[in-house]
């Protein structure tokens, strides 16, 4: 097997994969931080911050992940086009 096959190469750190790692890590981070959210104030439509700041990032969060899959898949179709030339 080559060294220089596509398998044997170390993954690479890229510009459009850190986003993609943001996009997919920006959840987790906005859900831990309690501290952030844990209030009553403001509401929207009677409904305390708590629990709509939470149902908002539901949308956020499929938002994030379908801009990281489809960077992911511009991605790994740039890598198969280069490894073929």
């Amino acid at each position: 097997m080559s060294t220089d096959s596509p398998e044997a190469r170390p993954p690479v750190v890229t510009p459009v994969r850190v986003v993609i790692a943001l996009c997919l890590l920006a959840p987790f981070v906005a859900m831990l931080w309690v501290g952030s959210y844990a209030k009553v104030d403001p509401t929207f439509i009677g409904i305390p911050f708590f629990y709509w700041y939470q149902m908002l990032w539901v949308l956020i969060s499929t938002a994030l992940t379908m801009v990281a899959y489809k960077l992911w898949q511009r991605d790994q179709r740039a890598r198969r086009e280069g490894a073929s030339k």
